[in-house]
């Protein structure tokens, strides 16, 4: 059987649906060790919301919350791109414990891959793909990133949790 996740974005929702997504966000949880490389689940969901340039997602697998993202437009620096507007910038990257070994990861970062590839097309973008950064010290997320096609482009040591390794998926095949 396989397995598909949906990205719900939290912007195109009416305020029942957003405060039902964002409920569900709340009951995410993090395995042991992961608050070392993102935050607060529930917390990124509603910067996310409060910020123009972030587009917060909620990803759904089998009709229920799995995991959450967040697509920045502006700051693909953050994560060690060479300039800001060449990329969206993946971050806030979340699969909750319960649901983790499932293969969501890759799907997810995919799918992310897709939404921010129509978001430029939507408003004439500049942005050739995504980037990321990933914390040297998580081999989990550095092989999910790997399977969805983002390729390592080196060392990033600007990140607030020890060195990283900045990812780029561009949105050509």
């Amino acid at each position: 059987m396989e397995t598909s996740v949906w990205l719900i974005p939290l912007d195109d929702l009416d305020p029942d649906a957003c405060a039902i997504q964002l409920g569900a966000v709340a009951a995410l949880e993090l395995a042991p060790g992961q608050d070392d490389f993102v935050g607060d689940p529930l917390r990124m969901a509603l910067v996310g919301l409060a910020e123009q340039a972030r587009r917060p997602y909620v990803i759904e697998a089998g009709g229920e919350a799995v995991g959450v993202l967040t697509l920045q437009s502006g700051a693909a620096r953050l994560a060690g791109w060479p300039d800001d507007e060449s990329a969206w910038l993946l971050r806030g990257f979340l699969i909750d414990r319960r649901q983790q070994g499932k293969g969501l990861g890759p799907l997810a970062a995919a799918a992310a891959v897709d939404a921010a590839a129509k978001l430029t097309a939507r408003h004439a973008g500049g942005e050739a793909g995504v980037v990321l950064s990933v914390n040297e010290r998580n081999p989990a997320g550095l092989s999910a990133y790997r399977r969805a096609g983002f390729a390592d482009y080196g060392a990033y040591l600007g990140g607030s949790s020890g060195p990283q390794r900045t990812m780029f998926r561009s949105f050509l095949p």
